[in-house]
């Protein structure tokens, strides 16, 4: 009976330390989400261009009082040379980094300096985006997410109705939609627009070699890091013979992208049509003031269809708030706030229920005289069909592809500066 009585008594003080022991856990979990929820912090953001996220910013601080977002914006290649010298330090990268999709391959070398947004439950969030754009921002196994995509760049057709009226071409989009179902029916319309205007379709060499360059999976690079350029099949030589092919027919221009020369070029209609990103857009409204009501939006074929651009939203794993820095980044690209950027700013949204929204679908462009512009946008993203593969020295290599376009655009041998690019982005490679 006594045994029966201490192993009763055993029990009950075993029973009352664990409820106890639990009482004051559950205490403790409360107050310390009690103290996370009030505890006041500091994230600081790093941006590049005119995003518009300022006013985003005040919205986010409005609804969660005991976070302060600090914003700073600088010129993209400043912003991503300090990135990049920060990631590589150990020490003063931000809470939040933005990295354009050219340079995304070059930060994805550090995996171990990024937080992997998986582990932040990502994946309850991935069917918002576009499919190709989701892959682009993971590593190559796809079990490391690097970053959130915000805007795209859609490629589609800018042209100008007065050119092609001009060279008797039909110009309302539907209309150039059909003329312009290929490759080979775009150079014609290129002939006839020259033989009729005197005017060039393309800008320049860069636009035409990028009309097949953009729509490769994997260009100048794999993913082992090794140089396919040059391989047989390779879509940079077929962009590369594309370019040359109509410069010598006098089919492009030679007005360098971003120059005075050539925004005056695209103000004044000195060249027919431009295959551009869904960001120009918003260039072209601000900038070329001379071109309004004169410029339409049309579909490429789909051998040129592609994006041009873009970026990721990334955590830099030297952060204290994690947590906090991914909510805000999951809330900035939520469908309803990448509708706002588009209205502000421009930026292309990467989540197809956009493309769905009545302020999306009924947004006239003035500029465009009055064409709903977003609608071929939005078919162009998702005519979009797989990711593109840069890889790390994505824009050292592309460079030298460039400047042997620009020595043949000024008179030399296609194929022998095809060959010294070549040597040249083979000797980059193997540093």
């Amino acid at each position: 009976m006594k045994n029966v009585k201490r192993l009763f008594s055993l029990s009950l003080v075993l029973f009352l330390t664990f409820l106890l022991a639990a009482c004051g856990g559950n205490s403790d979990e409360a107050d310390s989400s009690e103290n996370n929820s009030d505890e006041n912090i500091t994230l600081s953001f790093w941006t590049f261009g005119a995003t518009g996220y300022e006013d985003l910013i005040k919205e986010y601080e409005s609804e969660h009082p005991n976070v302060n977002i600090k914003f700073k914006t600088s010129e993209n290649a400043d912003h991503h040379d300090a990135l990049f010298t920060a990631i590589s330090a150990g020490t003063g990268a931000p809470d939040i980094a933005m990295i354009e999709v050219d340079q995304l391959d070059r930060f994805k070398q550090a995996q171990d300096r990024f937080v992997n947004l998986y582990d932040q439950g990502a994946e309850d969030v991935q069917n918002r985006y576009q499919d190709w754009a989701w892959q682009t921002g993971e590593n190559v196994e796809g079990d490391y997410m690097f970053g959130l995509p915000t805007d795209i760049g859609p490629k589609v057709l800018y042209y100008r109705t007065d050119v092609f009226e001009e060279a008797d071409l039909p110009s309302k989009p539907e209309e150039v939609e059909k003329l312009i179902d290929s490759p080979e029916a775009l150079k014609e319309a290129a002939v006839q627009i020259k033989d009729e205007t005197e005017k060039p379709f393309f800008d320049s060499m860069e636009m035409a070699y990028r009309a097949y360059l953009d729509a490769a999976p994997e260009s100048h690079l794999n993913t082992e890091g090794e140089l396919v350029a040059d391989k047989d099949g390779s879509l940079v030589k077929k962009a590369y013979d594309y370019a040359v092919e109509l410069n010598e027919d006098d089919l492009v221009g030679n007005f360098e992208m971003w120059t005075p020369e050539w925004a005056n070029a695209v103000d004044n209609g000195d060249f027919a049509a431009e295959l551009g990103p869904g960001w120009l857009k918003g260039w072209m409204e601000e900038n070329a003031p001379n071109a309004k009501g004169m410029f339409r939006v049309s579909t490429l074929p789909e051998e040129f269809s592609a994006n041009w651009g873009g970026s990721f939203l990334t955590i830099p794993s030297e952060t204290d708030h994690p947590e906090e820095a991914y909510q805000f980044i999951e809330w900035l690209t939520s469908p309803e706030n990448q509708l706002k950027s588009f209205k502000s700013h421009g930026l292309f949204p990467s989540a197809p229920d956009v493309y769905e929204m009545e302020e999306f679908t009924t947004n006239e462009d003035e500029f465009f005289g009055g064409q709903v512009t977003s609608v071929q946008l939005g078919e162009a993203a998702n005519d979009i069909s797989e990711a593109v593969y840069k890889g790390e020295k994505y824009v050292s290599v592309n460079d030298e592809i460039l400047t042997a376009l620009t020595n043949v655009q000024e008179g030399a041998d296609p194929d022998k500066e095809w060959e010294k690019a070549i040597k040249r982005a083979e000797d980059l490679v193997g540093r």
